[in-house]
């Protein structure tokens, strides 16, 4: 593969706090696109969604933490460096930037943020800057609203390897292998609450919430 035909990866959300279902998406991602490399991009603040409960550096140091030295993973700053909400298109057309008109750069959201893409932010410009992949989650098969099936009907395609054949503008659903049904809001309740978060989130990530005593019930 050419320097110019790089697969790179966009995994944005709250990670609040990251937790191993996040990363382990993250990594079969990372394979089931053979992508180079994914950048994991925590929001400063979400536009759809309630402010964080931590502040937006602290959520950047656990994403580090929990992800380590995992192989093509990359913890990235770049939407806590912008004032104002952090418009996914925005983001894609810095990394275009950054990666060049040919490599392939692929934006993957859950099926949940989906269901919302109609109402983000000039959602018809993604498609200029990136694929989106969809991934997919177990018991989820209603139809589309109808104006989500006119932004991304025409533009669906069945595997990887149709999808990559173009620089940006495809839609693909995708099934992945670890179906982890772990959610922050319980994590987040279940730390408020004093109650173990083990194997729910990396041993790293623990700790450094114990340390600085993150998601506690507020006095």
């Amino acid at each position: 593969m050419s320097q110019t035909e790089q697969r790179i990866g966009m995994l944005g959300g709250t990670f609040d706090p990251v937790h191993l279902g996040h990363l382990r998406s993250a990594v079969e991602l990372h394979e089931a696109l053979s992508l180079d490399r994914l950048h994991m991009i925590p929001a400063q603040q979400p536009p759809l969604r309630g402010r964080p409960q931590v502040s937006a550096k602290q959520r950047l140091a656990l994403l580090e933490a929990g992800i380590g030295a995992t192989p093509g993973l990359i913890a990235d700053d770049r939407e806590l460096r912008r004032d104002g909400p952090s418009y996914s298109v925005d983001t894609l057309a810095e990394l275009r930037g950054e990666v060049g008109e040919q490599a392939r750069l692929v934006m993957a959201i859950g099926f949940d943020a989906f269901l919302r893409l109609a109402q983000w932010h000039q959602p018809e410009r993604l498609f200029e800057f990136a694929h989106l992949v969809v991934i997919a989650r177990p018991g989820y098969d209603d139809p589309l609203p109808a104006s989500l099936m006119e932004l991304v009907a025409h533009r669906r395609v069945d595997s990887v390897d149709a999808l990559m054949q173009r620089p940006c503008g495809g839609y693909l659903p995708l099934e992945l292998p670890s179906l982890m049904a772990i959610s922050a809001t319980y994590i987040r309740e279940r730390l408020e609450a004093g109650k173990s978060v083990r194997y729910l989130l990396p041993e790293a990530v623990e700790l450094a919430i114990t340390q600085d005593g993150l998601y506690r019930q507020r006095e």
